[in-house]
């Protein structure tokens, strides 16, 4: 009976042993599938991140131009803009095929170059430009021309010298409606330094000068940078130069038609006096400041010119410097007598010195007056009984108070 006991409790045994590897064995399997779902979780994560920074790893810059590469008629009144993306830019260099450059400047991320001034007109532009890691790329563009263009004439001409009441005068070709833009565009400087500004007589004329007149000895810089900028609708500048003028000694003359008397005055001294003849009660001469505009050793007169009729035609005046546009000069006067000079005013208009037929008598005064004399001299004419002249008549605005003269800004 003992063995039987001991054969029961060993087959018990085993089934409950049976039991629990079974039971085992049936908890592998679980344990393994969730092994198994969590490592394969992990291999696609791995797999995919890889995949992405391949992809990054590859990407390249794309750099892009504004006008568009290729463009043949490309506006030119805005600035050129290279941009990139998946990228930053390492240089950018933009040449027309005038031998220009356009500087500019990279926006903080270096995504983004800009021109600092816009391209010029009618001029093919040629961009290279490159992206850290990469090489470098080029685009062409051109603008398109102007329809319809203006110019500035200027007076003095360049390299000349003047006298101390000589104005910087620009005559525009075409009507300018923008001012504003066109002062802009225009500098003037002097050396030795002084405040200059600028005054607009009228839509075609702009002068620049300082408040009282030039020092002797000064040097002026007229800058013109108005190429392609607009003047009017649809009207663009064509000049971009630097000229410069000087201004010599200072030389003033008053002349008073009440003495019939005119005083030179070199760098305040007092080089000359000479008897004049100025304008009849009928044809007075302006009062005022004027400057000397033109200068002639010998030229012809006739009173139609200047709304008088047939009443003279001189064809040899001799040292004529005109003082205004509607036809006063100072000149010698061989015709009258020489007693009428500081004695009488008989003229139409003009200031008259003694003078002799031909202009070739060193010994009067029409001849000593005019070799003392250059372009830009002053001329003030007082008690002549007739009104102060235009300050637009001629290159006489000094006639015009600092305060007047500034307020014909546009600027």
């Amino acid at each position: 009976m003992g063995v039987s006991h001991i054969s029961n409790r060993s087959e018990q045994s085993q089934r409950w042993s049976r039991r629990g590897i079974l039971a085992a064995l049936g908890a592998v399997p679980a344990a393994t599938l969730l092994t198994g779902c969590s490592g394969g979780s992990a291999d696609a994560s791995e797999g995919s991140a890889a995949t992405a920074s391949v992809k990054a790893a590859t990407k390249q810059a794309t750099i892009s131009v504004t006008p568009a590469a290729g463009t043949t008629k490309a506006d030119f009144s805005s600035p050129v803009e290279i941009t990139v993306t998946d990228g930053t830019l390492a240089s950018v260099k933009v040449a027309g095929n005038d031998g220009s450059t356009l500087a500019g400047a990279f926006n903080d991320a270096r995504t983004k170059w800009t021109s600092s001034t816009n391209p010029f007109s009618g001029t093919k532009y040629t961009v290279t430009a490159q992206a850290e890691g990469g090489t470098a790329e080029t685009a062409t563009f051109t603008t398109k021309s102007p329809g319809e263009t203006f110019v500035g004439y200027f007076t003095p001409e360049a390299d000349s010298t003047s006298g101390v009441g000589m104005p910087v005068s620009i005559n525009f070709s075409h009507a300018v409606s923008d001012k504003a833009t066109v002062q802009k565009a225009i500098t003037v400087t002097a050396e030795p330094a002084v405040d200059i500004v600028g005054h607009w007589f009228s839509d075609t004329r702009l002068d620049f000068r300082p408040e009282t007149y030039w020092a002797a000895g000064t040097t002026i810089t007229l800058g013109l940078r108005l190429k392609d900028v607009q003047g009017t609708d649809g009207v663009y500048g064509v000049q971009s130069k630097d000229v410069t003028f000087h201004i010599g000694r200072e030389q003033i003359s008053t002349v008073d038609l009440a003495t019939k008397e005119m005083v030179v005055k070199r760098d305040g001294a007092t080089t000359a006096t000479y008897p004049v003849s100025g304008g009849d009660s009928d044809h007075t001469t302006w009062s005022g400041i004027m400057v000397i505009s033109e200068r002639f050793k010998q030229t012809r007169m006739e009173s139609s010119t200047v709304g008088l009729g047939d009443e003279y035609d001189i064809s040899d005046v001799p040292h004529a410097q005109r003082l205004t546009t509607s036809g006063t000069f100072v000149h010698g006067n061989y015709w009258a007598s020489a007693s009428v000079f500081g004695n009488q005013n008989t003229s139409h208009g003009c200031v008259g010195l003694h003078d002799a037929k031909g202009a070739n008598d060193s010994s009067v005064a029409g001849y000593k007056f005019y070799e003392s004399s250059m372009l830009g001299d002053v001329v003030i004419v007082k008690n002549s009984g007739e009104k102060t002249v235009e300050a637009s008549n001629g290159l006489n605005g000094w006639n015009l108070s600092w305060a007047d003269w500034k307020a014909g800004s546009a600027v």
